[in-house]
């Protein structure tokens, strides 16, 4: 589909650069070859990862326990899984 999202054998593989502290949470373009999401969390004992992942299912219509951080849990530069095949990453560019 996109550089940043990689279709797998259950669902999706995200590539998504994080920028914690913003004053709104949402989807903000490209940078580079991930998706670049402003989280309004603060990147504190795992705040911004929760949040990350609630934004993420939120969009795509998919249970929060289908969005997992799996790489770069401490890192901007984050893997989040998404376990449903039925999901449109495109969604997260949207509005």
């Amino acid at each position: 589909m996109t550089d940043w999202a990689v279709r797998t054998a259950d669902g999706w593989l995200l590539a998504i650069h994080v920028q914690p502290g913003a004053k709104r949470t949402a989807a903000a373009g490209l940078h580079g070859t991930a998706l670049k999401v402003r989280v309004a969390a603060p990147p504190v004992e795992g705040k911004a990862n929760a949040a990350l992942e609630a934004f993420v299912a939120e969009r795509l219509g998919v249970a929060k326990s289908r969005v997992r951080v799996v790489k770069g849990e401490l890192a901007r530069e984050k893997r989040v899984a998404v376990s449903d095949p039925a999901a449109e990453p495109a969604r997260l560019l949207e509005g």
